[in-house]
């Protein structure tokens, strides 16, 4: 009875040796991608792992943390070099690892948000002196006609003086 309850829900061993090595492929090709973020990452991470563990795959902990600091793309590698060089791996768990993670990451949020917010800033202020320009290109285009205005009244002034 129980081996059938085994093949019934686990399959048989070919099935799960299909499974196993599909699993380890996706393992090893496993790449954060642009749009995702430290959460999905650690979803599928785990999701692979536990699915593995329970296939009888077993990783050391030091190998599991260095695979998921390779995974991460590019702007992680700050990051990623921090974590390796301050911390030693062998003393940090996988989870403290992704809360180190997931803290940069809204730390990286933050930092973009206040970056935006300081375009927009700038944005308004460029308009606004913008505007202040326009106002005084109008007061110098008033200065220049009241001057044009006076130095026609001046010419007939002396015009009419000359005559006199």
């Amino acid at each position: 009875m129980w081996e059938i309850l085994d093949v019934t829900h686990e399959g048989t061993n070919d099935v799960k040796r299909a499974t196993k090595h599909s699993l380890i492929q996706q393992y090893e090709i496993l790449k954060m991608q642009p749009e995702e973020n430290i959460a999905d990452v650690q979803k599928w991470f785990t999701h692979i792992v536990n699915h593995l563990n329970g296939l009888g795959k077993v990783f050391d902990r030091e190998e599991l943390k260095i695979k998921v600091m390779k995974c991460l793309d590019k702007s992680w590698q700050p990051k990623v070099t921090t974590i390796s060089e301050i911390r030693d791996l062998s003393k940090l768990s996988t989870a403290a690892l992704f809360g180190k993670l997931m803290e940069y990451e809204l730390e990286l949020k933050r930092l973009k948000e206040q970056e935006t917010m300081e375009r927009i800033t700038k944005r308004i202020a460029l308009k606004t002196s913008i505007q202040h320009d326009k106002s005084d290109e109008e007061e110098n285009t008033e200065h220049v006609e009241t001057f044009s205005l006076l130095t026609k009244k001046f010419s007939r002034f002396l015009k009419r003086k000359n005559r006199d």
